[in-house]
């Protein structure tokens, strides 16, 4: 599995009114090249993309769909289209500080993607997906309301160093208080249905020490 990490100067919310952009999909993907159309629930789960990948004239028609989403937490989407056929995509992002964490991982799942050396594919999708997060900081930063400090290409342009390459277990912990938010999965059959009274049942069964 392949996994990118970078820290984006801005907020997670930031950060997910790009994701939540379907029309934007080309626009920080790689391989992406036009949108056909976006389901009105997008990015709920279930809803989908319907995009192009390739340049043009050899263009093929595909789509993307959301598998799960938990608002300015994480996104998981089964992404079908070169170079692996269909993929699972996960993106996480963590706050640090003022900024945000975000972390991209992908595997192949389906298609001729399976076939190929995992070393191989990870180091493809490794070289792609540092560039997927490098436009998505583009967009993020660029679009952010409110921003006091240099976003990336600013930096960029004024010499400093970017933020590939960034650890994402540095950013553990951050947000841990906050209220979890409400979890829009895609249902499978052999799932089995927790309420939200369970879980939060679950969730307190420790019992503090007495004094």
């Amino acid at each position: 599995m392949s996994r990118n990490v970078r820290v984006l100067h801005c907020t997670p919310e930031d950060v997910f009114e790009v994701l939540g952009d379907g029309w934007l999909y080309p626009s920080w993907v790689v391989g992406a090249s036009r949108m056909r159309e976006v389901d009105e629930t997008w990015p709920m789960a279930g809803a989908e993309l319907h995009h192009s990948f390739g340049v043009w004239p050899a263009l093929i028609n595909d789509k993307t769909v959301v598998e799960e989403f938990v608002p300015s937490r994480s996104m998981v989407m089964r992404a079908r289209g070169w170079p692996v056929g269909e993929a699972r995509v996960t993106i996480e992002v963590k706050t640090r500080g003022d900024e945000s964490v975000v972390r991209i991982q992908e595997e192949a799942i389906a298609g001729p993607g399976r076939f190929v050396p995992r070393q191989l594919m990870d180091v493809m999708l490794h070289w792609r997906n540092a560039e997927t997060l490098h436009r998505l900081a583009y967009l993020a930063e660029g679009r952010a309301s409110g921003r006091n400090q240099a976003s990336s290409a600013q930096r960029e342009m004024s010499g400093e160093a970017g933020g590939a390459g960034d650890s994402w277990s540095a950013a553990s912990g951050a947000g841990e208080s906050e209220p979890v938010p409400e979890v829009s999965r895609v249902a499978e059959a052999s799932e089995t249905s927790v309420s939200p009274d369970a879980a939060t049942s679950s969730a307190g069964d420790t019992e503090a020490p007495r004094p």
